[in-house]
């Protein structure tokens, strides 16, 4: 039996892919994107998040922990993160919600069984799962047995990935695959390092090996202020999209300034913390330069 670890499987979803979906997000990454709006899908392990502003006081937290992470102090109380094995035990009786695990151990059956409920509204809108996270492709056999499991049932399968991995694995996972959703997030080699911590090179080369192959393709660009915002950084992503004739659209993802919270919980620096929004105007005139790649470009 194949397990794996996620964050959440988000039922009646409508911006991963086509029709209504339902998006699973898998837990761990090989990219670390400055700016990423889901920091609890980093790690692939379990963690606990704490929100002190839910906290009602009731010091049950104390009591269950088997290795005094939590501790009560006369002008409060204090977390020590070092001693935590996110064993939930604390999560279970905080019933305010203060405490939350990150991360939960399912085979790619329950997955499956979860998605299978909301059948009917993939068959009357075309749409169907999509593996989202994180990085599905570092649990492969998870989210291979899944993909398998879900096409048995008929479901239009998809999934987003970063593409950083030998091509061997990325070709592994296309014969469970009916769409592939990937981020283009910088052209040049030595910023996408700096932004993301790997190399594009790798992810280019599997772009173009995957139009190779024929998947239908979506590319995508989260849009973030001050990395990738302008005219240039957008033209040539838009013509190197324009070269995979498998490409059915490129989008543009506007940066949303709402993962604070997140990565407070988890106890993350987060550098993108005064990053705004990109305005509606950027993004029009941004789409309408992409556009002149001889693609169409759809913005968010």
């Amino acid at each position: 039996m194949v397990n794996g670890i996620v964050t959440n499987i988000q039922r009646f979803s409508i911006h991963d892919g086509p029709g209504i979906r339902t998006t699973v997000f898998f837990k761990g990454c090989n990219l670390r994107c400055f700016w990423c709006h889901n920091p609890e899908t980093l790690e692939p392990k379990r963690q606990l998040q704490i929100f002190p502003n839910r906290c009602i006081g009731c010091g049950a937290c104390f009591e269950r922990c088997p290795n005094a992470a939590h501790e009560q102090l006369l002008d409060g109380r204090a977390y020590h993160r070092e001693r935590c094995e996110a064993c939930g035990r604390c999560a279970e009786t905080c019933y305010a919600e203060a405490l939350v695990i990150a991360g939960e151990v399912k085979t790619a059956q329950e997955v499956v069984d979860e998605v299978l409920r909301d059948k009917p509204f993939y068959e009357t809108s075309q749409g169907g799962i999509t593996l989202s996270g994180g990085e599905p492709l570092l649990q492969f056999d998870f989210a291979h047995e899944i993909l398998r499991l879900s096409r048995e049932q008929g479901l239009h399968t998809a999934i987003e990935t970063a593409l950083h991995f030998p091509w061997a694995r990325v070709e592994a996972i296309l014969d469970v695959t009916d769409l592939v959703m990937a981020d283009v997030k910088l052209m040049d080699d030595a910023r996408h390092r700096e932004c993301t911590g790997v190399s594009n090179e790798r992810i280019l080369a599997n772009l173009r090996s995957l139009a190779a192959q024929g998947k239908p393709l979506i590319i995508r660009t989260p849009l973030v202020p001050g990395v990738n915002d302008t005219p240039e950084e957008i033209s040539a992503i838009a013509h190197f999209a324009a070269e995979l004739p498998n490409l059915l659209y490129y989008e543009l993802l506007a940066f949303h300034p709402m993962a604070s919270g997140k990565y407070d919980s988890l106890g993350m620096d987060y550098r993108a913390r005064e990053i705004k929004r990109p305005a509606k105007e950027l993004m029009d005139e941004l789409t309408e330069i992409a556009a002149q790649a001889g693609i169409q470009v759809k913005h968010s």
